[in-house]
């Protein structure tokens, strides 16, 4: 391909060159795009030179940038070979997400290899996530297999934060295009009207959990780049209705609170290409008397249906102070007392 003019020529002693083999050639098409125009954007934003030679992608340029670049191509690559299609604003996230010298992140089947070797780890932008306990291990990997899990127990578990880093390295390896982040808001009730500020002023403090857990594993001018991109949503379980939910990760927080025409409303939203993870705790309703649980309702009605997983958790899986476990203990003794 012609070399970009807009792009300045490269020092002699960066031109070392970054060889990439491509082997479906009309999917190498659609990456180069019309006229090599995605190797020319790839090219002004990076200061490489990108050379195309039958199905192989010569990349020219310092080493950092070429990791970045080298990183970027293969992510979309990716996503052509699962049939979706990439334009100028794909290839601008793609970069945002490929900081340079940042690690590749493994396939879903690398991923799933890695845990049978008993390697469990989760690469996020920030920091490496590994699952503590047997039954954390066991809920990660029902993440990576399943496209509906549950996670079902205590606060303090890791239920929330494993799923959103789970969201997270699949939003960065590009199996999903965006993540959604939803909790029903059920302790403002009526109550939200009369909070100042917008709605988003208003829900986000019901929110704040799940803006922690992003924050711990991408950086977080990241965050909103990725949030005003519509790439990133966090939002209450009531803005789900009407939508289809299509190549997303979608975590249902705190699902103890939905009701159950709520649940029905939002398991229904799963859409091609997507996972849902929900979560919550059996004890922590907080629905008014003699309002069903959604969550309680799902388990019993979607028990031994394919393609869905329950995953439980105790006191035993509590991973913040240690003291929580004992509460959540002599809780837990007093209920058996007076049931």
């Amino acid at each position: 391909m012609a070399i970009s003019a807009l792009t300045p020529p490269p020092h002699p002693e960066d031109l070392h060159e970054t060889l990439l083999e491509f082997p479906d050639n009309r999917l190498l098409i659609d990456l180069c795009g019309q006229f090599d125009r995605n190797l020319a954007q790839i090219e002004h934003q990076t200061g490489v030179h990108i050379l195309r030679r039958g199905n192989q992608i010569a990349v020219v340029g310092n080493a950092e940038a070429r990791g970045l670049v080298a990183a970027v191509l293969q992510t979309l690559y990716g996503r052509l070979e699962t049939g979706r299609t990439i334009d100028a604003g794909e290839i601008d996230a793609a970069m945002r997400m490929g900081e340079a010298g940042a690690a590749e992140p493994p396939s879903l089947d690398q991923q799933l290899e890695m845990f049978a070797s008993g390697k469990f780890e989760i690469r996020t932008r920030k920091k490496q996530v590994e699952p503590r306990t047997e039954a954390q291990k066991a809920y990660v990997m029902a993440l990576f297999e399943n496209e509906l899990a549950f996670g079902i127990g205590p606060a303090g578990t890791g239920k929330t934060y494993l799923a959103v880093a789970v969201g997270v390295t699949m939003l960065i390896g590009g199996h999903v295009d965006r993540i959604i982040l939803s909790r029903p808001a059920v302790e403002a009730g009526e109550r939200l009207g009369f909070l100042p500020g917008d709605m988003k002023e208003k829900v986000d403090p019901y929110m704040q959990p799940l803006y922690d857990a992003l924050n711990d594993f991408l950086p977080a001018k990241q965050v909103l780049k990725l949030m005003e991109d519509k790439r990133i949503e966090i939002a209450p379980l009531a803005f789900m209705r009407g939508r289809t939910l299509s190549n997303a990760f979608v975590v249902l927080d705190e699902a103890q609170n939905a009701t159950t025409m709520q649940m029905k409303m939002f398991l229904t939203r799963l859409g091609e290409g997507s996972r849902m993870v929900v979560t919550g705790d059996r004890t922590q309703v907080d629905l008014p008397r003699g309002m069903n649980s959604g969550l309680i309702d799902a388990e019993r009605i979607l028990a031994g249906v394919k393609g869905v997983s329950f995953n439980y958790f105790t006191a035993k899986d509590v991973v913040r102070h240690a003291l929580v476990a004992r509460i959540i203990e002599a809780y837990d003794r007093a209920d058996g007392a007076t049931g």
